[in-house]
């Protein structure tokens, strides 16, 4: 995939901030988008998650709502290719 992944975030976020923080720290570029600030992309993120609740991932068909890294790991676990290109494979699949 050659788009970035994208965070949809709200501003004051707890949760928001820690994953900011964990993609930072393992070198993985996403586009922030601050749903607070911009209808549409408050209306994007409503389209693929269902909900409006923040953070929520989403990076092609894969889109993770309202999570805690934790939530965020199990997730992508069970999608080894897209935790690979995103650099958190482990290279022993």
């Amino acid at each position: 995939m050659k788009d970035l992944p994208i965070l949809y975030i709200k501003r004051g976020c707890q949760w928001c901030r820690e994953a900011t923080l964990f993609f930072s720290q393992h070198g993985i570029e996403v586009d922030v988008r601050d749903v607070n600030m911009s209808a549409q992309n408050m209306q994007r993120m409503i389209e693929v998650s269902g909900q409006s609740l923040t953070p929520t991932f989403e990076w092609g068909e894969f889109c993770v709502a309202d999570f805690s890294i934790n939530e965020f790991l199990d997730e992508i676990e069970q999608m080894p290719e897209l935790k690979r290109a995103l650099g958190l494979g482990d290279d022993e699949d």
